[in-house]
Protein backbone atom coordinates (compact mmCIF):
# COMPACT_ATOMS: atom_id res chain seq x y z
CA UNK A 1 0.00 0.00 0.00
CA UNK A 2 2.45 2.28 0.78
CA UNK A 3 4.30 1.60 -2.60
CA UNK A 4 0.90 2.76 -4.41
CA UNK A 5 0.53 6.33 -2.00
CA UNK A 6 -1.20 4.91 0.67
CA UNK A 7 0.10 5.91 3.98
CA UNK A 8 -2.74 6.19 6.00
CA UNK A 9 -4.58 2.55 5.55
CA UNK A 10 -3.23 0.01 7.83
CA UNK A 11 -0.73 1.54 9.76
CA UNK A 12 0.85 -0.69 12.45
CA UNK A 13 0.82 -4.44 13.07
CA UNK A 14 -2.75 -4.55 11.45
CA UNK A 15 -3.52 -6.54 9.01
CA UNK A 16 -1.22 -9.22 10.50
CA UNK A 17 -0.58 -13.13 10.96
CA UNK A 18 -3.33 -13.35 13.80
CA UNK A 19 -5.86 -11.93 11.54
CA UNK A 20 -4.92 -14.26 8.54
CA UNK A 21 -4.76 -17.17 10.97
CA UNK A 22 -8.38 -16.28 12.15
CA UNK A 23 -9.74 -15.72 9.15
CA UNK A 24 -7.97 -19.07 8.22
CA UNK A 25 -9.44 -20.80 10.58
CA UNK A 26 -12.96 -19.67 10.19
CA UNK A 27 -12.89 -20.76 6.06
CA UNK A 28 -12.73 -16.98 4.98
CA UNK A 29 -9.24 -16.44 4.01
CA UNK A 30 -8.99 -17.01 0.38
CA UNK A 31 -5.97 -16.54 -1.59
CA UNK A 32 -4.62 -16.41 -5.53
CA UNK A 33 -1.11 -18.16 -5.85
CA UNK A 34 0.42 -17.23 -9.30
CA UNK A 35 2.60 -20.44 -9.35
CA UNK A 36 5.48 -18.08 -7.36
CA UNK A 37 3.16 -17.98 -4.71
CA UNK A 38 0.26 -16.19 -2.77
CA UNK A 39 -0.33 -13.18 -5.53
CA UNK A 40 -3.47 -11.87 -3.81
CA UNK A 41 -5.71 -12.49 -0.74
CA UNK A 42 -8.78 -11.24 1.03
CA UNK A 43 -11.21 -12.18 3.76
CA UNK A 44 -15.09 -12.70 3.06
CA UNK A 45 -17.13 -13.12 6.30
CA UNK A 46 -20.67 -13.49 6.64
CA UNK A 47 -22.45 -10.61 8.03
CA UNK A 48 -23.82 -8.69 9.67
CA UNK A 49 -20.48 -6.90 10.87
CA UNK A 50 -20.96 -4.58 13.91
CA UNK A 51 -18.57 -1.83 12.26
CA UNK A 52 -21.83 -1.28 9.84
CA UNK A 53 -24.47 -0.69 12.24
CA UNK A 54 -24.08 2.79 12.18
CA UNK A 55 -23.57 4.66 8.42
CA UNK A 56 -23.63 8.07 7.73
CA UNK A 57 -25.21 9.18 4.22
CA UNK A 58 -26.66 7.86 1.64
CA UNK A 59 -26.83 4.13 3.53
CA UNK A 60 -26.91 0.73 2.83
CA UNK A 61 -28.64 -0.21 -0.63
CA UNK A 62 -31.06 -2.70 1.43
CA UNK A 63 -31.19 -4.37 4.75
CA UNK A 64 -30.52 -8.03 3.56
CA UNK A 65 -28.57 -10.72 4.72
CA UNK A 66 -25.02 -9.43 3.43
CA UNK A 67 -20.86 -11.04 3.02
CA UNK A 68 -18.44 -8.52 4.41
CA UNK A 69 -14.53 -8.27 1.80
CA UNK A 70 -12.09 -7.15 4.30
CA UNK A 71 -8.70 -7.50 3.88
CA UNK A 72 -7.64 -7.50 0.17
CA UNK A 73 -4.25 -7.27 -0.94
CA UNK A 74 -1.72 -7.68 -3.76
CA UNK A 75 1.17 -8.68 -4.18
CA UNK A 76 2.04 -6.80 -7.44
CA UNK A 77 -0.61 -3.89 -8.80
CA UNK A 78 -1.76 -3.55 -11.89
CA UNK A 79 -2.50 -7.21 -12.74
CA UNK A 80 -6.56 -6.58 -11.61
CA UNK A 81 -6.02 -9.53 -9.17
CA UNK A 82 -8.07 -7.31 -6.44
CA UNK A 83 -11.15 -6.99 -9.30
CA UNK A 84 -10.82 -10.57 -10.11
CA UNK A 85 -11.33 -11.41 -6.43
CA UNK A 86 -14.22 -8.95 -5.42
CA UNK A 87 -16.33 -10.18 -8.72
CA UNK A 88 -15.84 -13.66 -7.39
CA UNK A 89 -17.21 -12.61 -4.08
CA UNK A 90 -20.30 -10.41 -5.83
CA UNK A 91 -21.10 -14.09 -8.39
CA UNK A 92 -20.52 -16.19 -4.99
CA UNK A 93 -22.82 -13.63 -2.81
CA UNK A 94 -24.99 -11.20 -4.23
CA UNK A 95 -24.78 -8.92 -1.38
CA UNK A 96 -21.63 -7.80 -0.46
CA UNK A 97 -20.61 -4.88 1.34
CA UNK A 98 -17.11 -3.43 1.77
CA UNK A 99 -14.74 -0.23 3.51
CA UNK A 100 -11.96 1.22 2.79
CA UNK A 101 -9.91 4.42 3.24
CA UNK A 102 -10.52 7.79 1.52
CA UNK A 103 -7.02 7.72 0.09
CA UNK A 104 -7.11 4.08 -0.69
CA UNK A 105 -7.96 5.15 -4.41
CA UNK A 106 -6.87 1.49 -6.14
CA UNK A 107 -9.33 -0.03 -3.83
CA UNK A 108 -12.09 2.43 -4.33
CA UNK A 109 -11.65 1.95 -8.22
CA UNK A 110 -11.74 -1.84 -8.01
CA UNK A 111 -14.37 -1.58 -5.83
CA UNK A 112 -16.30 1.17 -8.42
CA UNK A 113 -15.46 -1.34 -11.32
CA UNK A 114 -16.69 -4.12 -9.86
CA UNK A 115 -20.50 -2.51 -9.45
CA UNK A 116 -20.04 -1.59 -5.77
CA UNK A 117 -21.99 2.00 -4.50
CA UNK A 118 -20.56 4.21 -2.74
CA UNK A 119 -23.06 4.74 0.76
CA UNK A 120 -21.46 6.71 3.04
CA UNK A 121 -19.06 6.68 6.04
CA UNK A 122 -18.47 4.39 9.11
CA UNK A 123 -16.70 4.27 11.22
CA UNK A 124 -13.72 1.65 12.00
CA UNK A 125 -12.84 0.46 15.98
CA UNK A 126 -10.34 3.10 15.76
CA UNK A 127 -12.91 5.79 15.32
CA UNK A 128 -11.66 6.77 11.95
CA UNK A 129 -13.74 6.91 8.97
CA UNK A 130 -14.00 4.44 5.99
CA UNK A 131 -15.58 4.96 2.80
CA UNK A 132 -18.34 2.50 2.89
CA UNK A 133 -19.17 0.65 -0.25
CA UNK A 134 -22.57 -2.31 -1.64
CA UNK A 135 -23.38 -4.60 -3.73
CA UNK A 136 -26.35 -5.72 -4.29
CA UNK A 137 -27.42 -7.68 -7.55
CA UNK A 138 -31.52 -8.21 -7.79
CA UNK A 139 -32.68 -10.95 -6.80
CA UNK A 140 -29.50 -12.61 -5.20
CA UNK A 141 -29.44 -14.58 -1.84
CA UNK A 142 -26.63 -13.73 0.03
CA UNK A 143 -26.18 -17.08 1.70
Amino acid sequence: MRAQGNHTQWTGAYPGRVDAQRDLAAGALWVIDDGAGPAACLSLLSGPDPTYERIEGEGWLDDAPYWVVHRVAVSTSGRGLGSRFLRWACERHGNVRADTHESNLPMRGALERCGFVSCGTIWVADGTPRVAYHFAREGALAF
